[in-house]
């Protein structure tokens, strides 16, 4: 086909039949269309769209292009669980092993962090010893042998996506909702699981800053899903202030491992509450919501669902001793407290920017290559909406050195503010059953 053609239809506002897409792709993966060609075609769907036929074909194309992975050996329903990320966000590394002791396989693949958002290869890698690599043969017997496995994308997996979107992002075009719904869903189905739990975030701490498009992009994932004969179901959540208490990624396993201890914030209790149950109903083992729940809360309150994250650390060669003994994780240089200089009520004012705090004390990367301080991250005493006295900490921070320390200070002050009447409350969550 004369890729040419291709561009000037959809420039043209046309709709690309599934031929067109699947030459594109399988040109594109084989070298056979230069970038500046391919940079054309994502600015004319970044500006004219896909329906949802389009949009579909586009995913599956994306998923073919490299391995589709075969869970077929593993006993019972596959259930994955997606989160389009925020500040925060350690609730995958929560809701696996809970879902896990809950006999639901959990085959995760999971990405970095980038911006000022984290990412749960990222946490898990704060564990001494702990790998995120494991080929093919080992993950699938992990899932089958301990109930789950969280690792990284292998480099099989959806190639065409990794090439689009390291071209997206030096052209303008990430922000397209068919291009990251064809992006996220290519990985999803390319990972093989049977069901997928989508959380979807919207705020200021999220990609999404729009409740709206957070709903359209949820919609458009649910449908390349069900089309692709997969159980779907999304949640929508609120990400205009931090989930839970601890951002950076020694700081949130450890939220995490409290979680299945049975102490939990209330915003991630509430999360866990919505997630876990739509887990297990796909997963076949509860019918409803409130006996899905029901079994979540004995697997954290009997002590399984921590046994199955400790098992899933030592088949994956980290020390599970750091569910007892918090020290063994890596330790920042400096503490250095922030405290209230009135009273009042604390108002978040930009999400974003208190997860900023956490790449300047260098706990996040700008670049997908960059290192980065699994030590360094901020402990939270006062969430939005708490009442404050003068002199109240409200903020720990945890960095490298006081120059650091001090740089995030700043920043976290101007992402909040202390005022008078008590701000309103967002509603944190909502699930899309259609």
């Amino acid at each position: 086909m004369n890729f040419i053609n291709i561009i000037e239809k959809k420039r043209d506002k046309g709709k690309l039949a599934k031929e067109e897409i699947r030459d594109f792709i399988n040109r594109y993966v084989a070298g056979e269309i230069p970038d500046y060609q391919v940079s054309a075609l994502l600015m004319a769907i970044y500006l004219n769209g896909c329906d949802d036929e389009e949009t579909y074909e586009l995913t599956m194309a994306m998923a073919e292009s490299g391995d589709i992975m075969d869970l077929s050996e593993i006993p019972g329903i596959k259930v994955d669980k997606h989160s389009t990320g925020g500040v925060g966000d350690k609730v995958t590394l929560i809701v696996a092993p809970v879902a896990a002791a809950c006999g639901i396989p959990t085959a995760k693949m999971s990405g970095r962090g980038l911006g000022f958002t984290g990412g749960t290869i990222d946490k898990l890698e704060a564990i001494p010893g702990f790998s995120t690599s494991l080929d093919e043969k080992d993950f699938i017997a992990q899932v089958k042998n301990t109930g789950y496995a969280l690792i990284g994308q292998t480099k099989d997996l959806a190639p065409a996506d990794k090439l689009l979107y390291a071209l997206r992002d030096v052209t303008g075009t990430v922000g397209c909702i068919p291009l990251i719904a064809s992006s996220i869903m290519s990985k999803k189905i390319a990972a093989g699981s049977d069901a997928i739990v989508l959380e979807v975030t919207h705020g200021t701490g999220a990609f999404m800053r729009d409740e709206e498009k957070a709903c359209e992009l949820a919609r458009i994932m649910m449908d390349i899903g069900k089309r692709a004969g997969l159980n779907m179901k999304a949640v929508i959540t609120d990400m205009n202030e931090p989930l839970g208490h601890a951002i950076g990624n020694s700081l949130e396993v450890i939220e995490a491992i409290e979680a299945l201890k049975g102490t939990t914030a209330s915003d991630v209790s509430e999360v866990m509450k919505v997630i876990i149950p739509e887990m297990i109903m796909a997963g076949g083992k509860a019918d409803n919501k409130a006996d899905a729940w029901k079994m979540a809360e004995e697997a954290i309150s009997s002590g399984r669902a921590l046994e199955a994250f400790r098992t899933m650390i030592a088949a994956q060669h980290g020390n599970p001793d750091v569910i007892d003994d918090y020290s063994l994780f890596p330790k920042a240089a400096v503490k250095k407290e922030v405290h209230a200089e009135r009273n009042g009520y604390l108002r978040v004012k930009d999400c974003a920017g208190i997860g900023e705090c956490v790449k300047l004390l260098g706990g996040g990367r700008i670049t997908k290559e960059q290192a980065i301080d699994l030590s360094v991250g901020l402990e939270m005493s006062a969430k939005n909406g708490d009442k404050v006295s003068k002199g109240d900490c409200l903020l720990e921070i945890y960095a490298r050195n006081d120059n650091e320390a001090e740089t995030a200070r700043m920043q976290y002050l101007k992402s909040v503010e202390i005022i008078d009447e008590e701000p309103e409350k967002n509603v944190l969550i909502y699930t899309l059953n259609d």
